[in-house]
């Protein structure tokens, strides 16, 4: 009986030993799809702060410029290549980039997406389409392009940051739920293929973050209502999370090799009761969707909450406070023109 209780007390003590031993990463050449701004420059700011090698990505040239810099001061070694992670050819070219430069990538990080918000009255085909380009394939091509390579070496790390969009499906953002619902299928059934060859794969499920990112999120419908409600969301302490915060808890998942990470608090919740209890976070979200903007005829005008932003009053802009301050830190001050 003693002898089966050391037996069970040495299992539990090598899994705890297992789950908190940090890897040594310095050195190591870490790709970050999306990496010019927002949480996905808040990751590779806190791997460069470890010593790796930084590759980012993103489509806007001028983003990248300003992302690269900022990084080159941190005294980070980085490449800056613009790609549209949507577009095969130009995952293979990034690719093809990163091991020009640093010769092989250690940990990929699909970070890489898009977040348009409206009711599913306001929503096409194409808005489905978008968000399956960019945070489904967007995921699937980088990651199927460095596979072998970390296979043959018995070692490497793939991080997919999808989100609690990915695991309960919310209203006003379906098709943005739909693309991490997939992407998180994906990263589930590659990690147990891959785990005989050492290759780690973590499934990051992230809540709002306090990351400026709202400034860049594409509205429909009632468009004003829409960002306000989604702006202040990601800008409240209590309902979001801080940016950094945020950053040191995935590296430290991605270092542990962990199969899974919800951050926050409230996310993890959520995703427990949804898991005891089918059915019931739904029906809540639908008592919750009747409090949100309703739709209109317009499935076409798309703006950004940065654009919108000029015409909140006082108030408003003192509830977004901590969010517009995390987006200056974090280079999402660029407000795109439609």
């Amino acid at each position: 009986m003693l002898g089966a209780a050391g037996v069970g007390a040495g299992i539990a003590l090598l899994n705890l030993l297992r789950h908190t031993r940090l890897e040594d990463l310095e050195g190591h050449v870490v790709l970050i799809t999306g990496g010019s701004r927002g949480l996905g420059l808040a990751l590779a700011q806190k791997f460069a702060g470890l010593g790796c090698k930084i590759a980012i990505c993103a489509r806007d040239e001028a983003e990248l410029g300003r992302a690269e810099e900022l990084l080159r001061r941190r005294g980070a070694d980085v490449l800056a290549v613009r790609c549209d992670v949507s577009k095969r050819e130009e995952v293979e070219a990034l690719i093809s980039s990163v091991r020009a430069r640093f010769g092989q990538i250690d940990v990929l990080i699909n970070n890489a997406g898009i977040i348009r918000v409206a009711p599913l009255q306001n929503m096409t085909v194409r808005d489905f389409e978008d968000a399956m380009d960019v945070m489904f394939w967007g995921t699937v091509y980088p990651t199927l392009l460095v596979i072998d390579e970390m296979k043959q070496r018995r070692s490497g790390r793939i991080a997919m940051i999808t989100s609690i969009g990915g695991k309960i499906s919310v209203p006003h953002l379906v098709p943005y739920c739909c693309a991490k619902f997939a992407a998180v299928g994906f990263a589930e059934g590659l990690r147990a293929e891959l785990a005989e060859y050492g290759v780690k794969v973590i499934t990051i499920a992230p809540g709002l973050m306090r990351t400026g990112s709202y400034r860049n999120a594409e509205f429909k419908g009632r468009q004003s209502s829409e960002a306000a409600w989604f702006s202040v969301s990601a800008s409240l302490p209590g309902v979001s999370i801080h940016a950094a915060r945020a950053a040191r808890q995935i590296v430290g998942a991605i270092r542990r090799g962990q199969s899974e990470k919800v951050l926050s608090t409230q996310a993890s919740l959520l995703a427990r009761v949804n898991g005891a209890f089918p059915g019931f976070v739904p029906d809540v979200l639908g008592l919750v969707n009747r409090l949100l903007p309703a739709g209109t005829d317009d499935r076409e005008s798309v703006r950004t909450a940065g654009e919108l932003e000029a015409a909140r009053g006082d108030f408003f802009r003192m509830l977004t406070t901590l969010g517009r301050k995390a987006g200056q830190r974090l280079n999402e001050e660029r407000v795109p023109s439609h």
